[in-house]
């Protein structure tokens, strides 16, 4: 079953998944996502996701191009390794904006909404 928790820090919105997001288990995720509208960011935290299917991958999808075509941006944070190497394989990695570690938060809180620009990881 999938956990979904949300937190808000100023402008960003911390959607927290814990399980599994795949086929059957991914409308609480929806929803959650779906909700917000007060804010410039929704950052998806999935340090506690423990699978994820070809329908996670869509719903995921989905959610960022939603997000987007309202204003705001959407990120994954603390992506786990099995869910980095799906993201790898899918090439999937290079359309999500992916981020470490909540450090970046403070500054997103203050961060306006903009088109998606290729991200380079540091070292």
């Amino acid at each position: 079953m999938l956990k979904v928790h949300t937190r808000k820090l100023g402008n960003v919105a911390v959607v927290s998944v814990q399980g599994r997001i795949v086929n059957g288990e991914t409308a609480a995720l929806r929803q959650e996502v779906d909700s917000q509208s007060r804010v410039n960011t929704v950052l998806l935290d999935l340090s506690r996701v423990s699978t994820i299917d070809a329908s996670g991958l869509g719903l995921m999808l989905a959610m960022r191009e939603e997000t987007q075509s309202r204003g705001m941006r959407f990120k994954l944070m603390n992506v786990t390794n099995l869910v980095s190497r799906v993201l790898a394989v899918t090439k999937l990695d290079s359309v999500f904006e992916i981020t470490p570690a909540a450090e970046q938060m403070p500054a997103l809180a203050h961060a306006r909404p903009s088109r998606m620009m290729p991200y380079a990881r540091c070292a």
